[in-house]
């Protein structure tokens, strides 16, 4: 049995970057930028009034001033001439500031009589011109690797950039296996159970930026699996689910090392998540998740969206932890690491009083996982703890 960073280290190893590929911007949300991109133009290509009003000479402006109207200055329809002395060009929101005019004067400031208009007494210092280039100049970068988000996507539109190269998804096969499970609206036997972990964990790898295939569930025979393990073919990494451990009819790991399985370890120091497998099916990695809905979930987070994180190409792999004042106080750890399911109130953390790895109702509540070291000490209400958002 090995610690959770080592086998942590070990998933990781078994992974590396996907090839990366071009698409649309309006397919670009959610992916990874594989690329470094430059603006192809600056914005604002030019000095632009941000608000409604007469554009004219700073060096004017004074109370009771008057200038004469020579024109319009509208979004997409500048002013072709310039702005001499005693004159202002009428200007809307996004218009180009007309040559010779460095101040706009918004129109409640302004009292207008046909051509003419004259400035009021309390006109504000701020010119409302936005200068070009004052979001980005032609040449500036949008770093990769980068989880673009919708703000990026908007910055790319207004870089120029129609298509953007990001990393390609990681692809995911999920297979549950046992006897006992049926799919989700099926009517289950008095002996079975839903299969519930492949659709919760497909959501968890597909909000990480993977396609996810859930498989029909495996029965606890060699033909279904080896079946089954066929139709996982091609995938970047296998998910299974149950019949890791070392019972009768866990036959995961026998057909797997029959199919070539190059297991890099199998048991992990945590709880939950104990009956843990990893390793490489040929051209895919592969980990065995235990079939206790809350393990799965646990060791999907912990160890699986690490992988995602390698295989999309980002600098970083692992989850941001962040501390909290533990919110009652625990009884000592035993010697496996605790992953606790959490809530977080008024800046504190408080571990579920029911830990037990079946209850998916304690994880459907929680908002954390609350991390204890192996053989923890007792801890006090404030004491800081170590916690993973979920």
């Amino acid at each position: 049995m090995i610690s959770v960073e080592e086998a942590l280290s070990a998933v990781l190893e078994l992974v590396s970057p996907l090839p990366h590929e071009d698409v649309p911007l309006r397919a670009a949300h959610g992916r990874v930028l594989a690329k470094t991109v430059s603006a192809r133009r600056t914005q604002p290509p030019f000095a632009a009034s941000s608000m409604d009003g007469y554009a004219l000479r700073r060096a004017e402006v004074e109370p009771d001033a008057m200038f004469k109207v020579v024109g319009e200055s509208a979004a997409g329809n500048g002013f072709s001439g310039s702005s001499r002395a005693g004159q202002a060009v009428r200007i809307f929101t996004g218009a180009p500031v007309p040559d010779g005019a460095d101040f706009v004067v918004i129109q409640e400031d302004v009292t207008r009589r046909g051509d003419l208009i004259t400035l009021g007494h309390k006109i504000d210092s701020k010119d409302n011109i936005r200068p070009a280039g004052g979001d980005f100049k032609e040449g500036d970068q949008l770093s990769a690797p980068r989880w673009l988000r919708p703000a990026d996507i908007a910055l790319l539109a207004a870089m120029n950039h129609a298509t953007v190269v990001v990393t390609r998804k990681p692809v995911v096969a999920i297979l549950a296996t046992g006897d006992e499970l049926v799919q989700p609206g099926e009517s289950p036997g008095p002996d079975q159970i839903i299969a519930s972990n492949s659709y919760g964990l497909a959501a968890m790898f597909e909000n990480a930026g993977a396609e996810a295939r859930i498989l029909p569930i495996a029965r606890d025979t060699e033909a279904s699996l080896k079946q089954a393990f066929a139709l996982a073919k091609g995938a970047d990494l296998i998910v299974t689910i149950g019949g890791a451990s070392v019972g009768d009819h866990d036959l995961v790991a026998p057909v797997a090392a029959e199919l070539g399985l190059e297991q890099s370890f199998y048991k992990v120091a945590m709880r939950p998540g104990k009956p843990l497998m990893a390793g490489r099916l040929g051209s895919s990695a592969m980990i065995g998740l235990p079939g206790n809905p809350v393990s799965a979930m646990v060791c999907g987070t912990v160890f699986v969206l690490p992988m995602l994180r390698r295989l999309l190409g980002l600098n970083s792999v692992h989850d941001q932890s962040f501390e909290a004042p533990l919110g009652r106080d625990l009884g000592p750890n035993g010697p496996r690491a605790h992953y606790m399911r959490a809530t977080l109130r008024e800046g504190k953390v408080f571990p579920d009083d029911r830990q037990d790895s079946s209850l998916l109702s304690v994880l459907s509540t929680a908002d954390a996982l609350m991390v204890r070291p192996p053989h923890d000490p007792p801890r006090k209400a404030g004491e800081i703890q170590r916690c993973f958002p979920l």
